[in-house]
């Protein structure tokens, strides 16, 4: 039996925020937006929305695509957020097990993670099933940072948008997890944090760590994995920004296959790598694939997918 992935599906809301014109807000030109940033609209939960109604969106989304899932079937439920229901209590994970239907039987928890936390919540549920002969699962990444955003803050409220994704894990996957390398540095949690509610970000950094230790980071797992840039079909990082993903793909010869699409989202945080793989990855014909996510903590993590 192997863990995988098996499906994805997500929940973006259609209220959006005109990046370009909160730019111009701000003395900032659809230039900067458009080759800096990445973001056209950043789309934004309605204020009666909270997390777990977007983790019971995605899921519904993932019913609907009928391959068989049946919620009484899931054996786990983790939800990657650190911007869960009310004030963090209870867990926002036992609040989508009502929500959704699923059993009393469940095993259900929160993952406190940020940009890396996708690919963590993979092995942690691979693990887990694993570990304890069960079979299926449920991922899934809601960090709406709309709660805790600062309107007047033109670092964090032209890059952030909200979005959930649902990822079933099932022993009959159409994407194996392969190696996988982590990477956790302290120092750098004053740069992304919430003080009293409000978020802050010293971008400057946050963008000098990605661009430092994300590059050295991949080339390190595909050693770790015996493959050549050449054999990998696609880099699937987190979208941080525009420039993030350039800075990072620049350090590679095949920089091409680094797939950048934040336009229509913006920075969704833990949602940002399961998104692009919907799109891009679960109807495709690859073969092998680098998923790396990082941020908040500083935290990282880079995996290997293949088929």
């Amino acid at each position: 039996m192997s863990i995988g992935i098996k499906a994805i599906a997500s929940y973006i809301p259609e209220k959006n925020v005109d990046n370009i014109a909160l730019a111009a807000e701000f003395g900032e030109t659809a230039e900067f937006v458009e080759q800096k940033l990445g973001a056209i609209k950043l789309p934004r939960k309605a204020a009666s929305e909270e997390t777990s109604d977007l983790c019971v969106k995605a899921i519904q989304r993932l019913q609907q695509q009928e391959l068989g899932l049946d919620l009484n079937s899931i054996d786990a439920l983790i939800i990657i957020t650190q911007n869960g229901d009310g004030e963090g209590l209870p867990h926002t994970a036992a609040l989508v097990q009502q929500k959704a239907g699923l059993s009393k039987a469940v095993a259900a928890f929160d993952v406190s993670l940020g940009c890396s936390g996708y690919v963590y919540g993979l092995y942690i549920l691979k693990g887990l099933l694993e570990a304890s002969g069960l079979q299926q699962g449920l991922l899934i990444t809601a960090d709406p940072y709309s709660k805790v955003i600062d309107p007047s803050d033109r670092v964090t409220s032209m890059l952030f948008g909200d979005a959930a994704t649902a990822t079933w894990l099932h022993s009959d996957p159409v994407w194996k997890l392969g190696k996988v390398h982590y990477g956790t540095d302290g120092s750098g949690a004053e740069f992304l944090q919430v003080s009293n509610g409000r978020l802050s970000m010293n971008g400057r950094q946050v963008f000098n760590f990605a661009s430092v230790n994300v590059p050295p980071h991949i080339k390190q797992l595909l050693q770790l994995g015996a493959l050549d840039e050449e054999q990998v079909d696609a880099f699937v990082i987190h979208q941080g920004s525009a420039a993030i993903v350039d800075a990072v793909s620049r350090r590679f010869q095949q920089s091409d296959k680094f797939i950048k699409d934040l336009t229509d989202t913006g920075n969704t945080v833990s949602s940002s790598i399961p998104l692009l793989l919907q799109k891009y990855a679960m109807q495709s014909q690859w073969q092998n694939l680098v998923i790396s996510g990082f941020g908040v903590g500083f935290s990282w993590a880079s995996a290997l997918l293949y088929k």
